[in-house]
């Protein structure tokens, strides 16, 4: 015990050592798709750049996927409420998160929802519509025998969208709980449109998924690699499994447990495994281990079947006709932190979109890019997605230079300077979980205590986010993270309100079975909930990846026409 709590004490006092290391640089990955990450990008950062102060967050009704009725009950998860969120913001969190399902035991694929006999049409169509008139779809559920399913749950993407104008705009899905749907779409274009509907997994599918993330507790898990001296004097490797400490999270592996790295300003701990021969504080690099066990039955099994999941269905085909109107759509207001996001969020046109939330700019030259970007700090936090936008931004502003920081390809971090215009632009991984070949495991930083490290100010910008790697863990841990983001955010706009922080929400496009966007969009939701009346700005990205036509993926691939 006293040898263990030795380890510890030096563990910690490395690591404080390390906590603060800067610099950031290198390149990994395509550059950004979709006309948002090429048009996209770059307005917001001009928009930011242009306003002052912030405002609360608004409440945002409709940034949901799906809504469900009013009566449908709160599933709850039997985990207790994370300790820094009350129980009120606990019980909304639930609510952010509920979702239909199954009102019967399931005992054969027969019973799910079926991609080839479910079915949609276009309520009341007429023969010609108005830019700003709303479009109504009605979706029929049926089984594998083509009857009607009297219960919701289903996980639909709708979208309109025309081929030829290479334009397109998500849709709001409603749940009647009964087995049908209403997708209601803003008209935002002249000219044809056309209606799609995807059934992403069945809700007896979505069932198997969110039992298996609630019950199994070593859905996944990761390695520390220790280096040193062992008692013979030679220099030794050796490997264990890592995970986060947290209640429903085991840790896989034999006697003896455990070497613990607890962070009190986050108050998060990750733990190993204790190496055969080596003392916990030689934990040099993290890597990836098992990200998904998979602990399905046969029946689950079936019901994933691939041949199931991400099926377009068929249904009402007829081409509407929309004509141009002098209603507008939309906001049409300065940009600013606290605006919600509207069903649609923008739409598609040639590629280049155009956002409802607010007034927006389109850059075209690298010119225009680097004066929306001067004199500004920008310090960017996340994943591989948000990895793509650094490059991005780098490819497009030829004046950028990269510093070589001899870093880790995947997580940074990484630095790139623009002298001539006072641009500096930063970007390091959010803290462990985090699924990547071998790195340092010092490098892996909690976005919290990042942002508590930065002095904030007019010329500051700070963009995180935080989703991809976190699918599999309980919403009690996911929604401890995220708020423990959020007291940092609260912190630095009280004590310098003129900076900007922007969150990038989720993408979609993550077919496997692990990786699956239902998961994906219930982390989204928590995230909104966390931060709905905090005076950021929320990038929606959910909508811009998953009406563009390009195949979801992702890591979206380059826009084949920028313009």
């Amino acid at each position: 015990m006293a040898s263990n709590q030795m380890d510890l004490n030096i563990h910690n006092s490395l690591m404080r050592k390390c906590s603060r290391l800067g610099g950031y640089c290198q390149i990994w990955q395509v550059i950004v798709s979709l006309g948002l990450l090429f048009v996209g990008v770059l307005w917001w950062f001009y928009i930011i750049g242009n306003t002052k102060g912030f405002e609360p967050l608004l409440p945002q009704a409709n940034d949901r996927v799906e809504r469900l009725d009013n009566k449908a009950k709160v599933q709850t998860q039997t985990f207790k409420t994370p300790e820094d969120l009350s129980a009120e913001e606990w019980d909304q969190i639930q609510r952010a998160v509920q979702w239909g399902g199954p009102d019967q035991e399931i005992t054969t694929v027969n019973m799910c929802t079926s991609p080839d006999h479910t079915t949609f049409v276009i309520n009341n169509v007429k023969d010609s519509y108005y830019v700003g008139e709303e479009l109504h779809v009605t979706i029929v559920a049926k089984d594998f025998t083509g009857k009607p399913k009297r219960y919701g749950g289903d996980f639909f993407k709708v979208k309109v969208f025309s081929d030829n104008l290479k334009a397109s705009v998500f849709g709001e899905v409603l749940d009647h709980q009964n087995g049908t749907y209403l997708a209601r779409f803003t008209l935002p274009w002249v000219g044809e449109a056309s209606v799609a509907v995807l059934l992403v997994h069945s809700s007896e599918a979505v069932q198997v998924l969110k039992r298996h993330r609630e019950t199994d507790p070593d859905r996944g898990f990761y390695y520390g690699y220790f280096y040193g001296q062992n008692s013979q004097g030679a220099i030794v490797e050796e490997k264990a499994a890592c995970n986060v400490k947290w209640e429903g999270v085991a840790l896989p592996g034999e006697e003896p447990c455990c070497c613990e790295y607890p962070d009190l300003n986050a108050k998060l701990t990750w733990r190993c495994r204790k190496p055969p021969t080596l003392p916990c504080n030689t934990l040099v690099h993290h890597g990836m281990g098992t990200y998904y066990i998979n602990h399905w039955t046969d029946l689950e099994k079936a019901i994933m079947n691939g041949q199931y999941v991400q099926r377009w269905i068929k249904g009402d085909s007829r081409v509407i006709k929309v004509l141009a109107s002098i209603s507008t759509i939309g906001q049409r207001e300065k940009c600013k932190p606290g605006m919600p996001t509207p069903i649609p969020a923008g739409f598609y046109m040639n590629d280049v979109w155009t956002s409802f939330v607010c007034a927006t700019r389109h850059f075209n030259t690298a010119n225009d890019k680097t004066q929306c970007l001067k004199d500004k700090h920008i310090y960017m936090m996340g994943d591989s997605t948000l990895l793509q936008w650094y490059n991005f931004i780098i490819n497009s502003v030829p004046s950028f230079r990269r510093m070589e920081m001899h870093s880790h390809s995947h997580n940074g971090p990484f630095l790139a300077v623009d002298l001539g215009n006072n641009i500096d632009l930063n970007y390091r991984t959010h803290g462990v979980p985090r699924r990547n070949p071998r790195a340092k495991f010092a490098d892996m930083h909690y976005i919290s205590n990042e942002i508590d490290g930065i002095a904030g100010g007019p010329h500051i910008v700070i963009v995180f986010n935080i989703w991809a790697h976190f699918k599999l863990f309980p919403h009690s841990y996911f929604a401890h993270r995220v708020s423990q983001i959020r007291r940092a955010v609260v912190d630095l706009l009280r004590r310098e309100p003129a900076t900007k922080v922007i969150i990038k929400t989720a993408n979609t496009g993550f077919p496997d079975f692990g990786s699956v966007d239902w998961l994906s969009l219930q982390l989204d939701r928590i995230l909104r909930e966390v931060f709905r009346d905090v005076g950021v700005y929320i990038l929606d990205v959910w909508q811009m990846t998953a009406c563009h036509y390009d195949k979801e993926n992702v890591h979206p691939g380059p826009v084949i026409n920028q313009k």
